[in-house]
């Protein structure tokens, strides 16, 4: 089986004919047929229907385009890395971020960094923590933040952070003055919860359960920022990442601690044997940094005073 038929295939595939597929790869027409009836008779599969001149996919060509397209977006990735590299030397990274630090807390910490001064190329992505985790398994990122939801088998990881979750609410709340929000706030009024498999909800259900209380939220929501979001337009109160609340306290977000403890834990991930870049090293040295001007700024908000959180 030819490399080059394959190639022919995947253009044929994605341009919908085969002139299209010849005018992408800068060759004949024939060239093009030719190549994918050699592809049909080394493979002894009939890839498309010839109707009316036209090559119609089969559903087995449609099953063969899943993995060339994954076979191809390797070759692709080598691709960008080696013409980074001759843009760049080993000046690049390649990080994400699942959403609560990546929103706010990642932009800042990266504008800290300074790309410019350091002349260092950086992708940043914000996925989810299943995302955050198979990319790194994969080699594709430097390392990545997640949440602490998922087994992190075969990656070597750490605590990054670790902090209790505070109820977010507008400042039209019947709660918006108190200083503490109670175990039974959060079931006397419209709560605004994290998807059930979040682990920091999980976290304040046990909290509750232990207390013989039952949260029913009146909405469910996967992102801290959405329930920010719905906290603002008064659909109710929330708890959410205090980090990523930080974000929200200037258009008006009230940000209250409780005295339930329900943690929001962010693991690094990298992936074991791997050496991390002298640029990832110090990246992350300012993001401990960032981390705690963030913290402190937290602390200012709820307590209007610098104290243990």
């Amino acid at each position: 089986m030819d490399m080059r038929d394959i190639q022919v295939f995947r253009a044929v595939m994605r341009a919908g004919t085969t002139s299209k597929a010849a005018a992408l790869l800068n060759v004949s027409q024939p060239a093009i047929s030719q190549s994918i009836r050699k592809l049909e008779a080394s493979s002894e599969l009939r890839l498309f229907e010839r109707t009316r001149g036209r090559l119609v996919p089969t559903q087995e060509a449609l099953a063969l385009i899943v993995e060339v397209d994954r076979c191809f977006a390797g070759f692709e990735m080598i691709e960008h890395r080696i013409r980074s590299l001759r843009s760049f030397g080993l000046g690049r990274l390649a990080i994400a971020s699942f959403p609560a630090l990546g929103i706010g807390f990642m932009p800042r910490a990266i504008a800290a960094f300074g790309l410019a001064e350091r002349r260092v190329q950086m992708s940043f992505q914000i996925m989810s923590s299943r995302e955050v985790y198979q990319q790194v398994s994969a080699g594709q990122l430097d390392f990545g933040l997640m949440a602490d939801e998922l087994a992190v088998s075969g990656l070597e990881h750490s605590q990054f952070m670790s902090v209790p979750g505070v109820i977010v609410m507008n400042d039209r709340h019947p709660l918006a003055g108190k200083p503490l929000i109670t175990a039974d706030d959060l079931l006397e009024h419209p709560f605004i919860a994290l998807n059930p498999e979040d682990a920091s909800r999980r976290r304040l259900e046990q909290e509750l359960i232990q207390q013989g209380k039952v949260l029913r939220p009146i909405l469910e929501t996967p992102y801290s920022n959405s329930v920010c979001e719905f906290a603002l337009r008064g659909v109710g109160m929330g708890m959410v990442h205090p980090i990523l609340a930080l974000d929200y306290v200037t258009r008006g977000l009230r940000l209250k601690p409780m005295e339930v403890a329900a943690h929001f834990t962010a693991l690094l991930v990298f992936r074991p044997g791997v050496p991390m870049s002298e640029n990832a090293k110090e990246l992350l040295r300012v993001m401990r940094i960032q981390m705690e001007s963030d913290m402190n700024a937290l602390r200012q908000v709820l307590y209007q005073k610098p104290s243990a959180f």
